[in-house]
């Protein structure tokens, strides 16, 4: 099967993205079409980007790196779940963008963003802006959560609404037909003579 790699954007104590992912989590091997692989940006602590040398190189010095760069070369597709900070993405998520290049090629990526009343939009408009530049490919589908901690109980899990649910099959749904269209494009081809 192919993998999904989940990833949680903030890292924030007490931050909504980790509710939020548990439940999309959930979904997600409901819908079974994906092996999952959930990173959690707070436990992945990668440092503020510390490679000396271009990421497209991938002449990386560091295991964080090599590390980093393993889980997402073996990811077909991603559902990131991400917040908005003022308008836009978090820094932890463009840091851990940044320190790869080929990795991220000709994967499907889905978003489920929250916030206020915006739902994480703004950030997941601007997210797109960086990915493109990367060749990955972000879907129309997504699940927008808006005013995110109405849906959180008082011990902390999270409480979709059907609409809620019903996003989050359609794209994943999508992630599935668009890892698969895709695939051909992240096979390596032979070397030209």
């Amino acid at each position: 099967m192919p993998t999904l790699q989940i990833l949680i954007a903030s890292v924030r104590p007490g931050r909504a993205g980790l509710p939020v992912a548990r439940w999309f989590e959930a979904e997600a091997r409901r819908h079974g079409h994906f092996d999952l692989d959930v990173v959690d940006l707070a436990e992945l602590r990668l440092p503020f980007m510390d490679e000396p040398h271009h990421p497209r190189l991938r002449r990386y010095v560091h295991d964080h790196t090599r590390a980093w760069s393993a889980r997402v070369e073996a990811a077909d597709a991603f559902a990131w779940v991400i917040p908005e900070y003022n308008y836009g993405m978090s820094a932890p998520l463009k840091n851990a963008i940044d320190y790869l290049h080929q990795e991220w090629a000709y994967k499907p990526l889905g978003f489920v963003s929250y916030g206020g009343v915006s739902a994480g939009t703004r950030a997941v408009q601007q997210v797109k802006e960086v990915v493109t530049t990367l060749k990955v490919v972000p879907l129309p589908e997504a699940v927008h959560i808006p005013f995110v901690r109405e849906f959180i109980d008082e011990q902390g899990e999270f409480r979709p609404n059907e609409t809620l649910r019903a996003a989050a099959t359609a794209m994943l749904d999508e992630l599935a037909r668009w890892e698969e269209a895709l695939r051909a494009l992240r096979t390596p081809r032979p070397a030209r003579v």
